[in-house]
Order: C-alpha cells, then sequence, then structure tokens
C-alpha cells in the first residue's frame, strides 16, 4: 500500500505514515521509503475523512488532544493532514521543519533571546585564519511528570566536534553530584524536619565566561541582514562547546564561595553554610540547585539572591530529580520511581505478568556457557540498562541486575528468564523505594560481605555493601 510519512511514532521505533486508501494514520516499522518519488498535491489536495478516524494510534499511545477535536466530517487536504497530525507530537530534525510551526518558531526566539541577554556574543569579521564553528537547532518537547506536554525548547547547539585541543579548548572536566550525595541530603533532611527546595538555572551553560577565543557562524533563521559574512566571537559558553560545562561550573563554584560557601572536601558539588547556629545546604548538580537548611527564611533570601545573579526557576519542594519521585511530609522523605518501574514492564511487555516475591532464586548459578540458545543482545542490554537506572531507589535488585549485567555480550535464554524474573518481581513491588524518617540518634552503620569465589567463569568473588544513616541506607 502506497502512504506518505508523517512522522515518527513516540512511544516505539517506528513510522507513522498516511495511507490515502483507508484514510487513517498507521504506525508501523515494515517501510520502503521511495526518495525519488514524490505526491501530486494537485491531484489529491483533498480528500474526505472522519475526523474520529485521522489518528490510529497502536495499543494506548498517548496523543495530543490538540490534534482533533471536532467529531464532525470534513474535507482535508493531506498537507493539513500532515501538519495537524504531525506538529504535536514529533520534533522537528532541522530548523527548515521547525518554522513551518510558530511554537517552534516562538521557542527559537526566546532561545536567541536568553543568548543575547546574557551578551553570550558579539559580532565580529570574519579571520581566515581562525577556526570558525558551526552550529546547529536541537528541538525537543519537555514533558512533565505525568507525561503532559511542558514547553517547547529549541537549544542552539554547538557543532563541538569542529573543535581542536589546545586551540578552541583545554579542560572539559566538570563534577556533578553522585546519586550517594543526595540520599544522604535527604537522610539529613528528614532527622531535622528540614524541608528540601529545588531551583532550575535556565541555559545555565549560557552563564559560564571563556577562557579561550572562540568563533562561530551565525544560526539559521537569525542571520543579521547586510553582515551575513560576519562570525560571533563567544564571550560565554554555548551548549555543545567542549568546555562548556567546566565553564558553568566555573561560574557557579566562584558564586557560591564568594557568598560565604564551604565546598565540600570530598564532594565538589557539595557546598555549607553557617550562620551563626544555623545552616544552609546546596547541592549542585549541572543546571540543578538542592537547597535545604535549618531557617527558611535564609533559605528564600538565599533562592532571591540567586534569582537576581542567574536566570533561574524556583520550583518549590523537591518532587521530581532525575527520575526519581520524591514524597515529602514532616519529618519523613520517600525517594521511589514508581512510574518510571511501570515504563519498564510496559516496555518490555511484561504489565500484566505474575509478580514473584523474590528478584532472583537464591540457587541460581550463571556463567557464560550455560548450554542454552543465545538471545537478542539489543534487547538484553536495553532491560539491563533499565534496570540498572532503577537501583537508583531499589538497592534490593541491585545484586540481581548487576550479577546479570556481566552476560551482556553473550546473553542466553537462562540469563533472560532471570531477567525476566527480575521484572516479575517489580510488578509486585513498583511502589518501592527508600523512606528516610525522624529517629532518635543520627548514626553511621556499614555492612559488606563477600560470596567467596561465587562465579563460576572465573572464580572472582562478588562484594558488596551498604551504609545506613539513622532511618534506612543512601549508599550501597
Amino acid at each position: 500500500m502506497q502512504g506518505i510519512f508523517v512522522g515518527y511514532s513516540t512511544i516505539s521505533k517506528a513510522y507513522k505514515v498516511y495511507l490515502p486508501q483507508t484514510q487513517k494514520i498507521t504506525i508501523t516499522r515494515d517501510v520502503q521509503f521511495h526518495e525519488d518519488d514524490k505526491w501530486n498535491w494537485d491531484e489529491t489536495q483533498e480528500i474526505t475523512v472522519l475526523d474520529d478516524q485521522i489518528i490510529t494510534p497502536l495499543k494506548n499511545e498517548s496523543i495530543d488532544e490538540s490534534i482533533d477535536e471536532s467529531p464532525v466530517r470534513g474535507t482535508r487536504s493531506l498537507e493539513e493532514i500532515y501538519q495537524r497530525s504531525n506538529v504535536a507530537v514529533c520534533e522537528p530534525e532541522n530548523y527548515e521543519d521547525a518554522q513551518m510551526n510558530p511554537a517552534w518558531q516562538e521557542a527559537m526566539k526566546e532561545e536567541i533571546h536568553m543568548i543575547e541577554k546574557n551578551h553570550t556574543w558579539e559580532l565580529v569579521d570574519r579571520h581566515a585564519d581562525k577556526n570558525i564553528i558551526g552550529v546547529k537547532w536541537i528541538f525537543r518537547t519537555k514533558l512533565n511528570a505525568d507525561s503532559s506536554i511542558n514547553k517547547f525548547k529549541a537549544r542552539l547547539v554547538v557543532k563541538g566536534y569542529a573543535q581542536v585541543y589546545g586551540v578552541d579548548y583545554s579542560d572539559t572536566f566538570a563534577p556533578v553530584a553522585r546519586m550517594d550525595t543526595i540520599r544522604l541530603l535527604l537522610a539529613v533532611a528528614a532527622h531535622k524536619n528540614w524541608k528540601v527546595f529545588q531551583m532550575d538555572v535556565k541555559s545555565a551553560f549560557l552563564n559560564g565566561d571563556l577562557q579561550e577565543e572562540i568563533y562561530v557562524e551565525q544560526p539559521a533563521g537569525f542571520v543579521v541582514q547586510g553582515e551575513e559574512d560576519k562570525v560571533y566571537m563567544l564571550k560565554k559558553a554555548l551548549y555543545g562547546l567542549k568546555q562548556a560545562p567546566r565553564a558553568w561550573y566555573g561560574r557557579i563554584d566562584d558564586y557560591l564561595t564568594g557568598f560565604g560557601f564551604q565546598k565540600s572536601l570530598s564532594e565538589s558539588t557539595l557546598y555549607v553554610k553557617k550562620i551563626d547556629d544555623d545552616v544552609l545546604i546546596v547541592s549542585l548538580y549541572v543546571d540543578d540547585l538542592l537547597v535545604t537548611g535549618s531557617n527558611l527564611q535564609q533559605i528564600e533570601r538565599f533562592k532571591q539572591d540567586m534569582m537576581q545573579a542567574f536566570e533561574m526557576s524556583d520550583l518549590g519542594l523537591m518532587s521530581f530529580f532525575l527520575g526519581m519521585e520524591i514524597k515529602q511530609s514532616r519529618g519523613v522523605i520517600f525517594i521511589g520511581q514508581e512510574k518510571y518501574a511501570k515504563e519498564i514492564l510496559k516496555k518490555f511487555q511484561m504489565e500484566n505478568c505474575k509478580p514473584t516475591a523474590t528478584p532472583m532464586n537464591q540457587k541460581d548459578k550463571f556463567s557464560k556457557e550455560d548450554g542454552t540458545t543465545r538471545v537478542d543482545e539489543e534487547k538484553y542490554r536495553s532491560l539491563i540498562g533499565c534496570l540498572l537506572y532503577l537501583t537508583a531507589t531499589r538497592p534490593d535488585i541491585l545484586y540481581a541486575t548487576n550479577l546479570l549485567s556481566r552476560f551482556m555480550h553473550c546473553p542466553s535464554e537462562l540469563h533472560m528468564r532471570a531477567t525476566k524474573r527480575i521484572l516479575r518481581y517489580i510488578k509486585g513491588t513498583c511502589s518501592f523505594g527508600v523512606k528516610f524518617m525522624q529517629c532518635k540518634t543520627l548514626k553511621l552503620h556499614g555492612f559488606s560481605d563477600s560470596d567467596w569465589g561465587g562465579f563460576i567463569d572465573d572464580m572472582k568473588s562478588t562484594s558488596g555493601f551498604c551504609f545506613n544513616l539513622g532511618s534506612a541506607i543512601f549508599s550501597w
């Protein structure tokens, strides 16, 4: 059947194709593209369709309601069908696609406004002996925790692969907070009955000061008329530059230390400030700041100062961070990944499986050559990767997941069966997580053990540890 390619599926690696024969849009992987052929839009200018038949999603795929609202019969051109069905749910591949949609046009204007507001660049003459780096637009649809659309985000990115070491950049490293540190911060906050707040820096990398002399091309759609041959000399970093993370970290580090904060000797992204008998703590994760302390007035004053120094958003109480769902109440902080756990089950068609009580059988022994048939490596690696990310709040599946991750280069049916057992365990424990509570004493306890030559192939031992502070473990 001949059809018209109109976009990509939002839930799977598949194409959205409009079929004039059925007057529906279908989602399929079984597609052959004829790149040299074109549709005669004059001959197929109008096709009569039922509005409720324009989109036929697979299973429970969600489609934005703005695509189709009218329940009446109407007449539409194929171009209109393309625009209404594709624009709201698909992200443009380049500027030419984005300029057709007012929402993405507005997003690009906002990005350019932020760049110019931060005095990021200066238009200068092109020099033949200078390395001029290209730029491109990246488009992303920002979603809320409930998967609804938050906003359309256009990002101007430098083609960093064209940079030359020693000429355009030197150091690139920038630290980020470890998950152990974030969980430790939550454990302390729960014990002290503190509230943890979250702030987000708008276009964080645009605030980083550059030490190198870097030139970039003018972005598509925003070339200054009459000065098309000129280029921009960067005063501050842009996304995509190899040194952008380092430049931003240097800027925020200078600001916080100048503001009276002391940086932790063992965690470069943890800052503490003591004011009389009160304490203020800040944890930095790229462009996200976690703020807590003993005095709410000092926290509010700090947030106001930060919003004056940087373009920031006050997100209020910490509730959703790096895929973790955080619930705060008096003396209790609970972290979990219920939404993500359900997404994993749905992705691997295990949402209706029978739950099991444990993540793995204690007597199971795994090896590279177990005599069973090999399985799809890509699927196995994807499943293991999803489970590893889930261990951010699920120490109960860590041992089983890490053990099975050793066989990503040679997965067998036995390994896949054991991995699906973890999914069956998750099915019955989606709401599980780590609960930090106020306790009588805040003591640090550690535990470590080894299975002593438990791996069949090379007799290596598997060691494990966990550290508890007060009511729950924070490091494992």
